[in-house]
C-alpha cells in the first residue's frame, strides 16, 4: 500500500486526527495532508517520529502490509452464546486423550516431526517446566488480564460437570498453595504458525479450527487434527499461548506472532451466555464484530513477561500450556480433592524424558548418510531459575537394542543371521498393498526386520517396534510361538518410507498405513478413512504382515540346529524334567506339566533355565511351584534356591508360583538358580526341574 493510503488508514484505526498526529511529531497539518494526498513523502527522521506516535516499528512504516493496531490494547474476546441456545461444555476433542504428558508427548512432538522444515536437519523440540510461585506468578497473572478472566473461571468451576471440576481444582491449587505450573513446548526448523488469521493455513488450524490438520504428505504422524487438543487436555485452566516464529512471511513479518486461546464450557457471566472458547489478541477492526481479537506482534518485552521468549530467530513454535497437570504423575504420588504434591513438576519431568524416549528413539537414530530427523530435551525452572538441568534425550540410552538395530540398517551393516554379540540380522517381508477403493492392487512392498540381542534398558524382551516413515512408535507387541531357549531379543519392522529408498512401493505402504491408524497412532487396524479409501477388508493385508513378521523374527532368532559342540551335549544329559510320568491321556482339568528344557550354567556358576510348560485344557488354574534339585545317584535330591524366577510367555510369577493367562495351552518361564545354595559347583553336577502342583496348589 502507497504510504498516504497508509497513513489515512491508521489515523483512522487509531482514532487520531491529522492535527493530532502533527502536534506529536512537531510539524503542521498541512505536512501531514500532503503525505496523506501523495504529493509529498516525510523524510528519514520524520518517519522515526511517526513510527513512535503511532506505536509501531520502523518495519510496518516501510513494509506497509499490517495495521499498526495503534491504540488497540491487547484483551480477551469470548465467543458469545449460540443465537439458538445450543450448549458445550467443553471441546469434545480434548477427551480423544487423556490429560497426561506422556501422551501430550507424543503428540506434539509427532506435529513438530510432521513440520519439520530443513529436511537435511532435525527438528529440535524443548520441553520446559516452569514452577511459578509469589511475585513471579502475580507478575504473570497480570501480564494474561486475569482479573477479565476470573468472572469466566469463577463461573465454570461452579458448574457440576467434568471440565467445571477440573478448572475448580486448578483454582484451588493456584489459589491455596500459590502456585502455578507452565509447560512450554518449543520447536525450531519447523513451518511456525503461517497463514491467515481466519483463513485456511497452518495458524486457523490450531487456533480457530478443529479436526482439520493441514498436512497432505503421506508421511505425517497425524492425519485428524485431534493432536492439538492435547495442548488444552494438559491445561487445567484450558489456556495456551502461542508465540510463533515463521517459515513465511504474514503481513510482511515472520517474528513474534503471538495469539492465545481458552477453552472452557459454556457458562453465563454478566448476565450473559458465553459459547466457551475465547482468544487473546488485539481487537480487529475490520471483523464485523470490533471485538473479535486476531494475532498480534508482540515486542521483546511482552514476550519475555508472557514467558515465551525463544532462544533464535529460527522458524517454529512455542506453545506455553497455563496451570500443566499430569494424571499419571498423581496416580504415581500423593492426591487431595485434585491437588498435586511438591514433587510433581520432578515427575513431570522423568515422564516427558520417559515418553520421548520410548516414542522417538528411532526419529532420534541417525545413520550412514541420514541425520536423525529429531533432537529432544526437556528442563525444569521455578521462578526463573533451573533446578533440574536440560536433559537431552539420547535414543543410546533409552533403548540401546533397538537403536542399535536401526543404526546397523542405516549403516548397512546388518547379517543375516546372528552368530556374534552386537549384530543386527535383517529379513524383508511383503505387505500386498490393495488399490485404491478396492480396484487392483497398490504393488507389493517389502517391509524390514531387524532382530538383534535385548538389553535391560529396552524393558521388556522379545517384542516387536512396529514404525513408518516418520519413525515414531506405533506400536510394540509380543512375538508369540518362540522356541524354548530363545535368547532374549528384540526386534523391528521398518514399513513405508522407513523401509529406505529401495523398497518398493514404499509411498503406497505409507498412505496405506497411515489411513489404518486411530487417533491415537497407537496400531495399524481397521478404521472408518481405511474402509472408504480402499475396502472393507483391506485390513486383512496388514494382519498378513503381521504373521509374517513375527514368522520372520522367529526365524532370525532360532536357534542352529545339529551344530552343538560336545560341551553343550554334555550340558543336556545333565538336565532332567522332574516329575514326569508315564505317557497318559491328559484328562480335562489336569495338572500342568514341564514339556521341555533348555540350560546352561553362567558366569557366576548358576543354572539358567527356561522351561516351557503344558497347560491341558482347564489346566489354567493350577498355580505350580518350579523347584530346582541336584541329581544325585543316591539319597534325597537337594534343593537349591532361586535367585530369579521371571515369566516369559502366558504367565506371571506371583511368590515363586506360576499364575498361567487364563485358556493359555502352554507357558514359559526362565530361572536362575542361587550360587549360595549350591552344595558343589554347577559344573560337577546335573539338575533336575519339578513343577509341584497338586490340588492344594490350585485356585
Amino acid at each position: 500500500m502507497d504510504f498516504g493510503p497508509w497513513l489515512a488508514r491508521q489515523l483512522k484505526k487509531s482514532g487520531m486526527s491529522q492535527a493530532d498526529l502533527a502536534q506529536r511529531i512537531g510539524l503542521t497539518r498541512a505536512a501531514v495532508s500532503a503525505w496523506i494526498t501523495g504529493r509529498a513523502t516525510p523524510r528519514g527522521e520524520t518517519i522515526n517520529k511517526i513510527a513512535e506516535a503511532l506505536g509501531t516499528d520502523l518495519g510496518t512504516i516501510h513494509t506497509r502490509t499490517a495495521d499498526t493496531l495503534a491504540g488497540l490494547p491487547v484483551s480477551w474476546y469470548h465467543r458469545p452464546g449460540h443465537a439458538d441456545g445450543g450448549r458445550e461444555f467443553g471441546n469434545a476433542a480434548a477427551f480423544a486423550f487423556e490429560a497426561d504428558v506422556g501422551v501430550l508427548a507424543r503428540e506434539a512432538t509427532q506435529n513438530s516431526l510432521d513440520e519439520r522444515l530443513d529436511e537435511t536437519q532435525p527438528v529440535r523440540v524443548r520441553y520446559t517446566l516452569h514452577e511459578l510461585t509469589g511475585e513471579a506468578l502475580a507478575c504473570f497473572r497480570r501480564e494474561i488480564r486475569w482479573d477479565d478472566l476470573l468472572p469466566h473461571y469463577e463461573a465454570a468451576a461452579e458448574q457440576d460437570q467434568k471440565v467445571g471440576r477440573m478448572v475448580a481444582a486448578g483454582l484451588r491449587d493456584m489459589y491455596e498453595r500459590d502456585r502455578l505450573v507452565l509447560l512450554r513446548i518449543d520447536d525450531y526448523n519447523a513451518s511456525g504458525l503461517t497463514g491467515d488469521d481466519y483463513e485456511t493455513g497452518r495458524f486457523s488450524a490450531v487456533v480457530r479450527r478443529q479436526l482439520d490438520s493441514q498436512k497432505s504428505m503421506s508421511g505425517a504422524g497425524g492425519s485428524y487434527g485431534l493432536g492439538k487438543a492435547t495442548l488444552w487436555a494438559t491445561s487445567r485452566l484450558g489456556l495456551v499461548l502461542m508465540n510463533s516464529t515463521l517459515s513465511e512471511p504474514h503481513e510482511g513479518r515472520t517474528e513474534r506472532r503471538l495469539i492465545g486461546r481458552l477453552d472452557l464450557p459454556w457458562r453465563e457471566v454478566g448476565g450473559k451466555p458465553w459459547a466457551g472458547p475465547a482468544w487473546f489478541g488485539r481487537p480487529d477492526p475490520d471483523a464485523n464484530n470490533v471485538d473479535v481479537a486476531r494475532s498480534w506482534w508482540a515486542d521483546e518485552e511482552s514476550v519475555e513477561r508472557l514467558h515465551l521468549s525463544r532462544e533464535s530467530a529460527e522458524p517454529g513454535t512455542s506453545f506455553l500450556i497455563v496451570g500443566a497437570h499430569d494424571v499419571a504423575s498423581l496416580a504415581e504420588g500423593t492426591e487431595s480433592e485434585g491437588v498435586e504434591d511438591d514433587d510433581s513438576v520432578h515427575r513431570m519431568h522423568n515422564r516427558l524424558l520417559d515418553a520421548l524416549g520410548r516414542n522417538f528413539w528411532a526419529a532420534m537414530t541417525g545413520g550412514g548418510t541420514q541425520r536423525p530427523l529429531l533432537e529432544a530435551s526437556v528442563r525444569t525452572l521455578r521462578n526463573g531459575v533451573e533446578v533440574i538441568p536440560e536433559t537431552r534425550v539420547d535414543p543410546r540410552v533409552t533403548q540401546p537394542s533397538r537403536t542399535r538395530a536401526l543404526q546397523a540398517f542405516l549403516d548397512g551393516t546388518t547379517v543375516e543371521r546372528l552368530t556374534e554379540s552386537g549384530q543386527v540380522a535383517m529379513a524383508t517381508v511383503p505387505l500386498d498393498v490393495p488399490g485404491l477403493a478396492g480396484r487392483g492392487s497398490g504393488g507389493q512392498h517389502r517391509a524390514v526386520v531387524l532382530v538383534t540381542e535385548a538389553e535391560h534398558a529396552d524393558g521388556k524382551p522379545n517384542r516387536v517396534t512396529t514404525m513408518r516413515g516418520n519413525r515414531m512408535t506405533v506400536r510394540v507387541g509380543w512375538v508369540p510361538g518362540l522356541a524354548v531357549g530363545t535368547n532374549p531379543f528384540q526386534a523391528v519392522l521398518l514399513a513405508g518410507d522407513a523401509a529406505g529408498d529401495e523398497a518398493p512401493f514404499a509411498a503406497e505402504a505409507e498412505a496405506f498405513l497411515r489411513a489404518s491408524e486411530p487417533p491415537e497412532h497407537d496400531k495399524w487396524g481397521q478404521t472408518d478413512e481405511l474402509r472408504m479409501l480402499y475396502s472393507p477388508s483391506a485390513y486383512r493385508r496388514i494382519g498378513a504382515l503381521v504373521t509374517a513378521t513375527n514368522k520372520a523374527v522367529r526365524d532370525l532368532v532360532a536357534l542352529p540346529r545339529n551344530k552343538s559342540n560336545g560341551g553343550s551335549e554334555r550340558l543336556r544329559r545333565r538336565l532332567a524334567v522332574g516329575g514326569r510320568k508315564k505317557a497318559t491321556r491328559v484328562t480335562a482339568g489336569g495338572p500342568p506339566t514341564l514339556e521341555e528344557l533348555d540350560a546352561r550354567i553362567n558366569g557366576d556358576g548358576a543354572w539358567c533355565v527356561t522351561a516351557e510348560v503344558k497347560i491341558p485344557l482347564g489346566g489354567d488354574t493350577w498355580r505350580p511351584t518350579p523347584v530346582a534339585k541336584l541329581d544325585v545317584r543316591s539319597g534325597s535330591r537337594p534343593v537349591l534356591a532361586w535367585s530369579e524366577l521371571v515369566a516369559v510367555h502366558n504367565c506371571e510369577v506371583i511368590d515363586g508360583a506360576i499364575r498361567f493367562a487364563p485358556g493359555a495351552r502352554n507357558a514359559v518361564f526362565r530361572g536362575t538358580t542361587d550360587v549360595t545354595s549350591h552344595p558343589v559347583r554347577a559344573v560337577f553336577s546335573g539338575l533336575v526341574v519339578e513343577l509341584r502342583a497338586d490340588k492344594g496348589g490350585q485356585a
